[in-house]
């Protein structure tokens, strides 16, 4: 038995007025801004009366209706212990971990490797139910392929807590980076906004209609062919540094997706990009203090590092 699709219309906010159609989408009916991109490519999407782009600028006060998706299959979380991840710290409101490569933070839609989330069940962690279902106590996110320090909510607070910092910009998120080259300056700051790739979908880009992005970098050593960068994050887009790093010429070593010289990573023996969360600081949920938490680099970032600094001699 079919049943017709469920429709919403809202009217525009005046707030809105003059927002693309997706990220009106996304603000009004709780979207991602992807899926909302994917509704108005499928003509599923009209203004006033008219089918428009995901591109198109909203008035206020005009009707918004949306032919919702149907339901998806919910994601599962999956008790699977996580080879190499660590634990930190753990007190009754936090738990944070050294986040090992090849595991997600959450699981979602085509992923089938391990999770945080799964590893952490897996080890009889009980986290904080706030947040979508498959995302439970995860506040922030690091790349797959990326290495280093998360913070995991256990109580209803500290989700609270930490997701009001990381929106507020407060945590201190720091990152060391092997580029490619010698950034010109040395210490600066990256601001260019990211959005999605207009020709790949799995990759991010510096747009014009990209959200605002800043990222600020300082030289910790320089090699013959490339620099070691503390980089210090104000905003958290997806793989911002990957992407800032690349549009400013000077790759991370190893990072293929992003135009990395694969004749460097071989050497390196390298299979991912040379990228880890070193130090995370924050205010503790549970009293208020500053807290600060530090991770040494894993084991084939040392032995790429090593080489590299042999090279240089």
């Amino acid at each position: 038995m079919s049943t017709s699709p469920e429709i919403r219309t809202l009217p525009v906010p005046d707030g809105l007025e003059g927002e693309r159609v997706d990220a009106a989408i996304a603000r009004m009916f709780g979207f991602s801004r992807t899926k909302a991109a994917e509704l108005a490519a499928a003509g599923k999407v009209q203004v006033d009366g008219s089918v428009v782009g995901k591109s198109e600028r909203v008035s206020g006060g005009a009707w918004l209706e949306v032919e919702m998706p149907g339901a998806a299959a919910p994601v599962q979380i999956v008790a699977e212990p996580v080879e190499g991840m660590e634990i930190v710290h753990d007190d009754d409101d936090i738990v944070v971990i050294m986040k090992p490569i090849g595991v997600a933070a959450h699981p979602s839609p085509g992923w089938t490797g391990t999770t945080v989330i799964g590893g952490l069940a897996a080890a009889g962690y009980r986290i904080s139910t706030s947040g979508a279902a498959e995302r439970q106590g995860i506040v922030h996110r690091l790349d797959v392929g990326t290495s280093g320090l998360m913070v995991v909510a256990k109580s209803e607070y500290a989700y609270t807590s930490l997701k009001r910092q990381f929106k507020e910009r407060t945590v201190d998120k720091r990152y060391h980076a092997l580029v490619q080259g010698h950034p010109d300056p040395m210490s600066g700051t990256i601001d260019a906004p990211i959005g999605r790739h207009p020709q790949h979908d799995y990759k991010w880009a510096v747009t014009a209609d990209g959200k605002p992005s800043v990222t600020h970098y300082d030289l910790v050593e320089a090699y013959r062919s490339a620099s070691l960068l503390d980089i210090k994050l104000e905003t958290g887009r997806t793989h911002q540094i990957r992407v800032h790093m690349s549009a400013h010429r000077h790759p991370c070593v190893g990072d293929l997706t992003y135009g990395a010289d694969p004749t460097l990573a071989k050497r390196l023996g390298l299979t991912r990009q040379w990228l880890h969360a070193v130090r995370l600081g924050f205010e503790h949920p549970g009293d208020g203090s500053w807290v600060e938490f530090a991770s040494t680099y894993p084991e084939d970032l040392r032995k790429a590092l090593d080489r590299i600094e042999a090279e240089s001699r």
